[in-house]
């Protein structure tokens, strides 16, 4: 799928050429590394907080491409007889050339967002869907403003559907996202904690989560969880479409009572056969815990939006990223690694999970960021629980402030090891655990607690 030189000057303004010759190629498609880029594309020079593409024009045009992007006031650094385009913002330019690059394709745009569950929604999409065709989804971590369109950018003509994680920090960012990828079905998972040291409150939250309706298709979908108020007090401001809403049952009776709203999906867990009961139809899937469950029903509403079709019994295995849902067994441990990112909400639904198995139960707890003044009531709330369960020992990770401030919670029952640094942790692991426990380990991005695996295992 290319870009003409006529397209590109209708998003861009015109191609700034001084040379003889003419001047009509296309360009396969858009690229922001030098490291990677190939002749037939197009490479826009974005500046970021840790980067800038301006630095490396010397370097890209030696690879032969024929013309490139910057911002005003950067001509000097090409040649005078050399194509480019001349922007106010290349940023801009890279997700308005996502845009429309996203209409050529012409195929359903999914964009998952929410305070926990996104990326493993995200990565249940890939089995699940895989009878539409093929998928592109974000890889890694690809979800603000620069990864989105590069996943966009990424597609190509064979692809049938393009599912999007979308990430944000404030207000505005998810609204962003939504104005260059225009969905037709979008997902909100949930609206937990994360980020309320940035954004106040969970209703802001909410109002930043809701931002992904702003350019949803009309005839689009809007898919939530049952039973959350924020989520439909702000939908109904701004969004005037099909909303369909996700629930767990505990009673068997309660699907058969709401079976033909079409609008309400309902699901009932077995979770000692791990069998999720949904409109008659049985699913069985890799991912324990009944906050999985509630990802995959909402893979299941997107399912049904997409007209796919499940046998009466259905068997599922997803892929396990580094650092969630990952389960390893080692000769002495059985090891969660949870080990990516923390939230309050995820940390209390991974200790229920730990508390499943059985042995013995060990917890690594790196303290959770971006809470604000909250930090201390969410850290309590996460120590009562591990004091009210048995889990045998916790050791917590922490900054000094927040040890001086909840340390008192930590010596109730004397479940807690206190420490400042991972380096500490290894060997209180190997002391105070046996062969055939349990150990949890989840903690905030900063801690980097993924480096204690290859030493555990």
């Amino acid at each position: 799928m290319k870009f003409s030189i006529s397209e590109i000057n209708q998003i861009l303004g015109s191609l700034n050429y001084n040379g003889s010759a003419k001047k009509n190629f296309f360009f396969r498609k858009v690229s922001i590394d030098s490291r990677t880029i190939s002749p037939e594309d197009l490479f826009i020079a974005l500046k970021g907080e840790k980067f800038d593409g301006h630095n490396f024009l010397e370097n890209v045009l030696k690879t032969g491409v024929k013309a490139v992007v910057i911002n005003e006031g950067r001509q000097d650094l090409v040649p005078k007889d050399y194509p480019f385009w001349m922007v106010p913002d290349t940023k801009e330019a890279f997700q308005n050339l996502a845009l429309i690059k996203r209409r050529k394709l012409n195929i359903p745009v999914i964009a998952i967002t929410g305070s926990v569950g996104k990326t493993t929604t995200k990565e249940m999409t890939l089995e699940v869907l895989k009878s539409y065709g093929k998928i592109k989804v974000s890889e890694k971590n690809n979800n603000n403003e620069i990864g989105v369109g590069l996943t966009i950018h990424s597609c190509e003509e064979s692809d049938k559907l393009l599912v999007l994680e979308m990430g944000m920090r404030g207000r505005g960012q998810i609204g962003i996202l939504s104005k260059f990828s225009e969905p037709n079905i979008a997902v909100i998972t949930n609206i937990g904690s994360s980020h309320i040291g940035i954004l106040g409150s969970r209703d802001s939250i909410a109002k930043a989560k809701c931002e992904i309706t702003q350019h949803l298709n009309p005839n689009g979908v809007v898919i939530i969880p049952y039973g959350e108020p924020l989520l439909d007090e702000n939908l109904n401001k701004i969004w005037r479409g099909k909303i369909v809403k996700v629930k767990l049952e505990k009673n068997r009776k309660n699907l058969k009572l709401n079976s033909s709203n079409d609008n309400l999906i309902l699901g009932l867990y077995d979770s000692s056969k791990n069998i999720i009961q949904i409109e008659k139809k049985f699913f069985n899937i890799s991912f324990k815990g009944i906050h999985n469950v509630l990802n995959f029903l909402y893979v299941y509403a997107i399912s049904k939006e997409l007209g796919i079709n499940f046998n009466e019994f259905n068997k599922f295995n997803f892929r396990s990223s580094e650092g969630r849902n990952n389960v390893i067994s080692t000769k002495k441990l059985l090891i969660m690694d949870e080990s990516y990112n923390a939230s309050p909400e995820s940390v209390k639904a991974c200790i229920k999970l730990l508390l499943d198995y059985p042995g013995r139960h060990f917890f690594i707890f790196g303290s959770m960021k971006e809470l604000g003044s909250k930090s201390e009531k969410y850290h309590r709330e996460i120590f009562k629980l591990i004091n009210n369960s048995d889990i045998q020992k916790c050791i917590f990770i922490c900054e000094k402030e927040l040890e001086i401030k909840i340390r008192k919670y930590c010596l109730i029952r004397k479940k807690f090891l206190i420490v400042s640094s991972i380096d500490n942790i290894i060997p209180i692991v190997n002391e105070i655990t046996i062969k055939g426990d349990v150990l949890l380990i989840k903690g905030s991005r900063c801690w980097q607690l993924d480096k204690l695996i290859p030493h555990l295992n």
